[in-house]
């Protein structure tokens, strides 16, 4: 299962370049928004990352992290939609995907409360981009869309956690953070 799962998650990351935005014009709001967040590989680095942080932390952790990041994206995404400005916006995102890939290699550990505050940080400009990234897409089922999707991913996160937990080798959660925070630095180089 740890294979298949590591496997999975390879093969997602590294086939980003192969998506594109789906046209919400031939393809519906909802798919477009369901399709957004798989787009680019800053989004899937991190969304596996509160999964993963979330799972390692475990106990309220394993809902509250994942479901403060959703919530407060949505929030970022109304403030996007409000035309409220929000600086610093895409250096927080490539930041967010070495924080977290750090706080997943160093097995930071802290109560719920607090890492659920550090990921809606994050959240909050992931969100706002989504906003920013809207187009003609309508904004309900856009949003929507990603939210299932970012919730779907964390989910895998959790999955993997578990899994390599259970595999008795917790260096490899380790190294997946460790992997994650190294691309967060190759995209801000790029």
């Amino acid at each position: 299962m740890l294979k298949r799962l590591s496997i999975a998650a390879a093969a997602l990351v590294a086939a980003t370049p192969a998506f594109a935005h789906l046209n919400p014009a031939e393809h519906g709001s909802l798919l477009a928004g369901v399709s957004h967040p798989l787009t680019g590989a800053d989004h899937l680095l991190v969304m596996v990352a509160v999964g993963l942080w979330a799972s390692t932390i475990g106990g309220a952790a394993r809902w509250l992290v994942p479901s403060a990041f959703v919530a407060t994206m949505c929030g970022g995404f109304a403030l996007a939609l409000a035309g409220v400005s929000l600086p610093f916006v895409e250096p927080t995102i490539l930041a967010s995907i070495v924080a977290l890939g750090l706080l997943v290699a160093l097995a930071v550990r802290m109560p719920a409360a607090p890492a659920a505050a550090v990921v809606a940080l994050f959240a909050l400009f992931h969100g706002y981009a989504h906003g920013s990234e809207l187009g003609e897409a309508g904004a309900l089922d856009f949003g929507i869309g990603f939210a299932l999707t970012t919730a779907g991913l964390h989910g895998i996160g959790l999955l993997l956690g578990d899994a390599v937990a259970r595999s008795g080798r917790p260096l490899l959660v380790r190294m997946l953070g460790a992997a994650s925070a190294v691309a967060g630095l190759v995209l801000m180089a790029g």
